[in-house]
């Protein structure tokens, strides 16, 4: 990749497809990218209606500053709903994830964000902080925000601090950011160095959207899908998904569990739970036909 300063840059090309050379060119200078008319303003309407009917009408609001004391966040999003599967694999997303991390990255946050009016700013953060490696450095991950409303400076737009992920040391400033503002069916991608916050909602109305954040496959996810989504779902997912959730192993094999693959695996914890506990299990659980 070309990352200019950063200490653990490899060179790699630019791609061919001018759009996608478009949007890696605008992240490697500033972090982030604003990829407008990403989703249809039906899918969008679709996903606002679908968080009203998942909070009800007595929802649980953040539990601190970060959360927000007057947002709304739906965890877990996978276990909850299918409305949002097709956000998590839309296609100059996963290009530019395929650009940026490694082969095999995985989904480690995907939950829904309702900022009310009267919502302060979130205090800025960048998503890799708890990596403790000298920046600036290569990316660990990415994330977007999938904008369900139009995004306004009133209704506390994302608020992003170009070309911070080249920073070393220095912590973001509010006078430093600007607002990622742009229409519905929106997509804000940015790396996981980069210095950013959702910004106060002034206005009369909530602001509808959700965050997907992505990581390389030998990162800890910071929300444990395998253990946040029940496991006889994943029939129902794409498989796409279904592997970037952490079921399938990163080469050559880490992620296995006794010699088996994770999904397998999961299988087969499905069915312990439904018998008495195996004191005793066989010393070998896969055989010649299984793979990881």
């Amino acid at each position: 990749m070309t990352f200019g300063i950063l200490a653990e840059s490899t060179e790699k090309p630019l791609p061919s497809d001018p759009t996608l050379r478009e949007d890696v060119k605008h992240v490697l200078e500033n972090g982030y990218v604003i990829i407008r008319d990403c989703f249809s303003k039906e899918e969008a309407a679709e996903a606002k209606a679908e968080m009203d009917r998942l909070t009800g009408k007595d929802p649980i609001h953040g539990r601190n500053a970060f959360e927000g004391f007057n947002t709304i966040r739906i965890y877990s999003l996978l276990n909850k709903s299918r409305v949002f599967d097709k956000f998590a694999i839309l296609p100059r997303v996963l290009a530019l994830n395929d650009y940026f991390l490694e082969p095999g990255y995985n989904i480690t946050v995907y939950q829904t964000i309702q900022i009310a009016p009267g919502e302060v700013a979130q205090p800025l953060h960048y998503d890799d902080i708890f990596i403790r490696r000298p920046r600036p450095r290569a990316p660990y991950g990415s994330a977007i925000m999938l904008a369900f409303d139009d995004y306004t400076e009133e209704n506390g737009a994302t608020r992003v601090i170009p070309g911070s992920h080249k920073w070393a040391d220095r912590k973001g400033k509010d006078e430093e950011t600007i607002p990622c503002v742009c229409p519905a069916g929106s997509v804000i991608f940015f790396l996981s160095g980069l210095w950013h916050g959702a910004g106060p909602n002034t206005s009369s109305r909530p602001r509808y959207s959700a965050t997907l954040q992505f990581c390389s496959p030998y990162i800890r996810p910071i929300e444990n899908q395998i253990l946040a989504v029940d496991p006889r779902k994943l029939k129902d997912i794409p498989k796409k998904i279904v592997d970037m959730m952490g079921y399938r192993t990163y080469r050559p094999f880490v992620g296995y569990a006794d010699g088996l693959s994770p999904l397998k695996a999961s299988e087969r914890m499905v069915e312990w739970l439904q018998r008495p506990v195996d004191y005793d299990p066989p010393t070998f659980a896969h055989g010649v036909d299984s793979k990881l």
